[in-house]
């Protein structure tokens, strides 16, 4: 199903663009926000995490799934077309720039911006967040903000 920027009204927003390869700052952030969402306890049902690839090619819809359903079921896992995640990316402000090795090929990392995006549920823009913000920083922030 197509989501677009009123799939989610009515809900907080918690967008981390990354993907699903990344071998550090992605798999952090995502358990530092499912971390948060068990703080929050009842207050996370205000809340709509949601992961956007940056790396479309290789990131389709089941690898999304079971990759942030590993963090915390909660957590939406969205890919796209390259137009779509572009579309997205820019609308946001982020970024995701392929970095190839020697060898090429499916093997390469992704440059991307590391940072947490928190939109209220008319969809503004109301915070950001450094990826390593603790769970703690992230709960604390995002208590004040949904109570």
């Amino acid at each position: 199903a197509t989501v677009t920027d009123e799939t989610y009204r009515g809900k907080w927003l918690l967008v981390f663009f990354g993907y699903t390869s990344c071998p550090d700052i992605c798999p952090t952030t995502l358990s530092s926000i499912a971390a948060a969402m068990k703080e929050l306890g009842p207050d996370a049902a205000k809340l709509q995490p949601l992961f956007i690839t940056v790396d479309p090619e290789r990131d389709t819809p089941e690898v999304m799934g079971s990759f942030t359903a590993a963090f915390d079921p909660r957590i939406v896992g969205l890919t796209g077309s390259p137009q779509q995640i572009a579309a997205v990316s820019e609308a946001y402000g982020a970024y995701g720039v392929a970095r190839h090795g020697e060898a090429g090929g499916d093997d390469y990392l992704m440059d991307h911006g590391t940072y947490i995006y928190i939109m209220n549920p008319q969809g503004q823009f109301v915070e950001g967040l450094d990826a390593d913000t603790p769970s703690s920083g992230i709960a604390a922030t995002l208590g004040e903000l949904v109570r």
